[in-house]
């Protein structure tokens, strides 16, 4: 469904910030993208979805497609009218629009004629938003927010969805709550998902396929269950080790180091 093959992107004509960056999101599953700050996770997203331009980023080398169809040159509404939408880190929402001119700006690509079933399909499944349609959207809670942001993204009727940093400043149970949403958004929609998430822990859960970004490179990948059980994952991203090394490359070179000791 979403390839990225062979990804550079640089920053200001000179910061290269991704080094060859290769994933793939097939359809109707969800994939992980996880690493620490500054990895280049939310660089990926923005290279797929045509937001480099606004930070001054281009892509240089390797391309991004959406089945047969090059996004790489396309612009960000171009992109979501073929298919992707994206609900940014921190949610984004419009803050001083009631809730829903959020969801009815979220539409804005998707067919007029379908607004208002998409809208009643919405209200249906988030029902706190359809008891709050007409308040502002800056006074939802962080939760209630990050629902809003997911629904007005599935307004556009995306074929690929991307999440960045979806549990991010959540409380443990909406955390959850938000978890079972993506995973209902898969199964009832039929909706691929890219998951950037810091928490390895609620995105393995989630995900069916994960790779691993650090310093704008792939440094491991393969499915949730093995880089669950893989045990330099468990110790760096998960926390389930006594090392304290500072990202996945260094808990590797300790482990080389410890064999050849020994």
């Amino acid at each position: 469904m979403l390839e990225v093959a062979n990804l550079e992107v640089v920053y200001h004509s000179v910061v290269r910030v991704l080094h060859g960056v290769s994933l793939t999101v097939p359809q109707g599953q969800i994939v992980a993208l996880l690493g620490p700050n500054g990895a280049g996770k939310t660089t990926t997203l923005r290279a797929i979805t045509g937001l480099l331009r606004i930070h001054e980023g281009r892509i240089t080398k390797g391309h991004v497609r959406l089945g047969e169809e090059t996004l790489s040159d396309n612009k960000a509404e171009s992109i979501v009218s073929l298919g992707i939408a994206q609900v940014m880190e921190g949610r984004r929402i419009l803050a001083e629009l009631s809730v829903e001119e959020n969801l009815l700006a979220g539409g804005y690509a998707a067919p007029r004629q379908s607004l208002r079933a998409d809208l009643d399909k919405y209200y249906e499944r988030f029902p706190i938003l359809a008891e709050r349609r007409h308040r502002a959207a800056g006074y939802l809670s962080g939760g209630e927010q990050q629902m809003l942001a997911i629904a007005r993204a599935l307004m556009s009727r995306p074929k690929v969805l991307l999440l960045d940093e979806p549990s991010l400043g959540l409380a443990p149970k909406i955390v959850r709550d938000v978890a079972n949403l993506i995973r209902t958004i898969r199964e009832e929609d039929g909706v691929s998902i890219l998951i950037v998430e810091q928490n390895a822990s609620v995105a393995l859960e989630l995900a069916d396929y994960g790779y691993i970004l650090e310093n704008g490179r792939i440094v491991l990948d393969g499915t949730a269950d093995a880089l669950k059980s893989d045990p330099d994952i468990q110790e760096f991203y998960l926390g389930l080790g006594g090392e304290s090394e500072t990202n996945y490359r260094d808990v590797k070179r300790y482990r080389r180091r410890k064999r050849w000791l020994s």
